[in-house]
C-alpha cells in the first residue's frame, strides 16, 4: 500500500534570487503540472511546507519560496546538486479553459504573482487564445517585486500596471495599495472580462469587492486560496473552510463559492 504521505528526492539545479528573502528554485522534475497547483516541500528531520510552482516545462519546475522559518532557512542553505523532497503537486489549478477567448484580467499581490506566474506566461506566449490580456501586479516597495525580467517582457506585449505601497526615491512607477488601480484597467465592456486574482487574504477579499464594485460579475472572477494549505490531501483539516476542503476542491475557485469561503 502506498504511503501518500511518503515524499521522494529530487535534484536541485538552479537557484536564483528574486529579492533579499525569495529566492526561485528549480528543480529536475518531470510530469504533469497545472499553473496554480502547489508541491509538499521538505528536508527530513527539519519540516514540510506547501509552495506553489512559479514555472514549469515538462523536465522542470520553479518553485518561489520566502525565507520565513526553519524549514526555508534550511532550504537557502542548499545548492545545485543537492535533493530537496517532494510530493505532488496538488491542488486543481487555473484551468485554462476557463479563460480562453475571454477579456482577461489577472491580479496579483506580493508572492501571490508566483502561483498565477504560469498562466499569465502561457497567455503572453499565446495572446490569440484570449480577447485581451491586462495584468495589475501590487508589492510593498521595489525591492520585493518578484520576476522582475518576466515583467519587464510582459509590459513589452500586453497592459501591465505595476504599483508599490511605499515608494523609494527614483521609483517612476504606480504607487498605493494594488486595489486602488482597478479604474485603470479597460472596463469598456466589464460585464465580459474574466478576473483572476491571487494574494494575500485581505488583498483578495478588497480586490473582489472592489471589481464588483466597477461590474465585474461574480461568475467571471476566479481567486486562489493558495495559503491555506498544509497535508495536501485532506487529511489534516487545517483548510478546511466549512465543509470545503481547499487542498482538494481547490485552491482555485470561482468567485460565487469564494465568497464564502474569504476570510
Amino acid at each position: 500500500m502506498t504511503n501518500p504521505y511518503l515524499p521522494k528526492p529530487y535534484e536541485l539545479v538552479g537557484i536564483r534570487k528574486e529579492t533579499a528573502i525569495d529566492y526561485t528554485y528549480t528543480i529536475d522534475y518531470q510530469g504533469p503540472v497545472t499553473g496554480g497547483q502547489f508541491m509538499e516541500v521538505s528536508i527530513p528531520g527539519v519540516g514540510e511546507a506547501p509552495i506553489s510552482i512559479s514555472d514549469f516545462d515538462g523536465s522542470t519546475i520553479d518553485m518561489t519560496i520566502r525565507k520565513v522559518g526553519r524549514l526555508t532557512d534550511k532550504i537557502f542553505e542548499m545548492e545545485p546538486g543537492d535533493s530537496l523532497f517532494l510530493r505532488g503537486p496538488y491542488g486543481n489549478g487555473f484551468q485554462l479553459d476557463n479563460f480562453k477567448g475571454r477579456d482577461l484580467v489577472v491580479i496579483a499581490g506580493g508572492t501571490g504573482l508566483a502561483p498565477v506566474k504560469k498562466t499569465i506566461q502561457h497567455y503572453m506566449e499565446n495572446l490569440d487564445q484570449v480577447k485581451s490580456l491586462e495584468v495589475l501586479l501590487g508589492f510593498k516597495s521595489p525591492s520585493d517585486i518578484l520576476f522582475t525580467d518576466d515583467i519587464l517582457r510582459w509590459e513589452e506585449k500586453a497592459k501591465v500596471i505595476l504599483s508599490v505601497d511605499n515608494p523609494v526615491e527614483g521609483w517612476d512607477g504606480h504607487t498605493g495599495l494594488v486595489t486602488t488601480h482597478v479604474t485603470k484597467l479597460d472596463l469598456s465592456n466589464v460585464k465580459e472580462k474574466t478576473a483572476i486574482v491571487v494574494g494575500p487574504p485581505i488583498m483578495m477579499k478588497f480586490m473582489t469587492l472592489e471589481l464588483l464594485k466597477n461590474g465585474f460579475l461574480e461568475e467571471n472572477i476566479w481567486v486562489s486560496f493558495e495559503r491555506k494549505m498544509s497535508c495536501g490531501i485532506g487529511k489534516c483539516g487545517h483548510c478546511k473552510i466549512d465543509e470545503t476542503y481547499v487542498c482538494l476542491e481547490g485552491p482555485v475557485f470561482n468567485y460565487t463559492k469564494a465568497k464564502n469561503l474569504l476570510d
